[in-house]
């Protein structure tokens, strides 16, 4: 049975520590056996991070930039090894999988810029003689706390944009996908990133509580549930740490009488059911306005039945397995409970029927849903999509303004006007026009607001600049042929 290593100062170490399995989703069957990192294992992977950091911190821009050149290039050739390694562990179908790469290399292709994202501002004679000018350092060790569901694409969202300035980077992925962490740190090796930049370290809640209370990790970055991101924000924080943890979702799809049915029907089914919801950008909730429930629900549920369902590995898959038996059993729990709460459960993911082992589920729908249910108010995090019905855009507006998430957003419709109204209007930190996920391009940040963020700063593109360095500011002025003298006032400028 292969072991999966921690990557340590450039070495794949094989600790002997408490093991897990690792399963592939499809077959439900123990593939791999991952070694959980102990308090000794994480402290020496931040020693590792904390020795390269002078050494990164003083090399060129030219060559900081350089690897990430032939990391783009890497990661380009490689993508169908590195796609097989998250579909056999994740379970997700090859192509989305593929995706996934894509969106990750995205952020790899921005920090390549990194000599005009790191320069500074200069003002010259602010003052008689006094020219100021501001530069951005690195923070120092950077821990990246990521989640299984996208184990490429936001680890590359995070350690990217660190490395890029300068920082080194303890990387804890999901110890329930964890090789396609140890994948990337190899492709980084061979892309000329010096051993100890970056460090991968598999562990449990005994590995993240050492990275938040490690005095020499100055900052966090983490994916993941709301409840765990306010924990990890609030030690953190209290470690006096830059804390960036975005958490849980329910992204809601407000559809208005005018909108194409057809197109917001396939954009529903697409945005529910793609990578078996788990997803935290996942559509989960349509909010229908006015009397186009009915049909839209009709209409979604005809596209739902041909939807195919099977091994990531199959070409003919569109939609594969969930993580584990127990978020399979979680995401159904809720299906059993909606007709209780006085929802109609319009396709019950539960009769599907598949051969052979794995954690699979089929889609359901849930129409008629109240908004004070648990499928209304809980993020499922699986294939379930909950119909809510409206009489205007006023009411279905406060129903997404009211929710504890705002991480995205959609409206369908043709209407400009309402369009630009809703854009303005609704509480959640990305918002699509008649585009059901939206996820930035990679020169913008990604980020939700209430219960979706906590901290201040957004994932990627401009705003990880920021968080990932600090801003020093230098005033100076030299020696002339004017006298000085002694002036005790406040400096002012003139």
């Amino acid at each position: 049975m292969a072991h999966i290593p921690h990557v340590i100062g450039g070495e794949k170490v094989e600790a002997a520590e408490r093991t897990q399995p690792i399963f592939n989703p499809a077959t439900g069957e123990q593939q791999h056996e991952l070694g959980i990192a102990s308090v000794e294992t994480v402290e020496r992977a931040v020693a590792a991070a904390q020795a390269a950091l002078p050494m990164w911190r003083k090399t060129s821009l030219t060559k900081r930039a350089d690897v990430f050149f032939n990391l783009r290039q890497l990661l380009k050739q490689r993508t169908p090894e590195l796609a097989a390694i998250v579909t056999s562990e994740h379970g997700k179908v090859l192509s989305d999988a593929a995706g996934e790469i894509a969106r990750g290399l995205e952020n790899v292709e921005f920090a390549s810029g990194l000599l005009h994202l790191l320069k500074g501002e200069r003002d010259e004679q602010v003052s008689t003689g006094v020219d100021v000018h501001s530069v951005k350092q690195p923070v120092g060790v950077v821990a990246a706390i990521t989640p299984f569901n996208f184990p490429v694409m936001v680890p590359l969202w995070m350690i990217a944009s660190a490395i890029a300035c300068g920082n080194t980077v303890v990387l804890k992925p999901s110890e329930r996908d964890p090789s396609a962490s140890v994948f990337i740190a190899d492709l980084f090796r061979e892309a000329g990133l010096p051993d100890g930049v970056l460090n991968v370290v598999h562990g449990d809640k005994v590995a993240v509580d050492t990275l938040l209370d490690s005095r020499d990790v100055k900052a966090i970055s983490f994916v993941g549930s709301t409840p765990i991101a306010k924990y990890i924000y609030e030690r953190a924080a209290a470690n006096g740490k830059r804390v960036q943890a975005l958490g849980g979702a329910k992204n809601h799809m407000l559809v208005m009488p005018d909108a194409d049915l057809d197109m917001t029907a396939d954009a529903a089914v697409s945005a529910a059911y793609g990578s078996a919801g788990e997803r935290c950008m996942a559509v989960s909730v349509v909010v229908a306005v006015g009397g186009v429930g009915d049909e839209l629900v009709a209409k979604i549920a005809e596209r739902m039945a041909e939807l195919k369902i099977g091994d990531g590995t199959d070409p003919a898959s569109e939609m594969g397995p969930l993580i584990t038996q127990e978020a399979k059993e979680r995401v159904e729990s809720y299906v059993a409970g909606a007709a209780a709460e006085g929802a109609t459960v319009v396709v019950d993911g539960r009769e599907a029927e598949f051969a052979g082992g794995g954690f699979f589920t089929g889609v359901s729908l849930i129409d008629h849903v109240k908004t004070d249910s648990k499928v209304y108010r809980d993020e499922i995090f699986g294939p379930v999509l909950a119909v809510v019905r409206v009489d205007s855009y006023d009411e279905g507006l406060q129903l997404i303004n009211d929710h504890q998430f705002g991480n995205g957003t959609a409206i369908f419709t043709r209407d400009g006007g309402v369009a630009r109204q809703f854009e303005f209007e609704v509480e959640a930190g990305m918002v699509g026009i008649n585009v059901p996920i939206p996820v930035p391009v990679g020169s913008f940040s990604f980020g939700g607001w209430k219960d979706s963020l906590f901290g201040d700063s957004h994932i990627y593109g401009p705003e990880s600049i920021h968080f990932y360095t600090r801003s020093k500011v230098v005033t100076t002025r030299w020696p002339n042929a004017e006298p000085s003298k002694v002036d005790l006032g406040f400096p002012s400028n003139s």
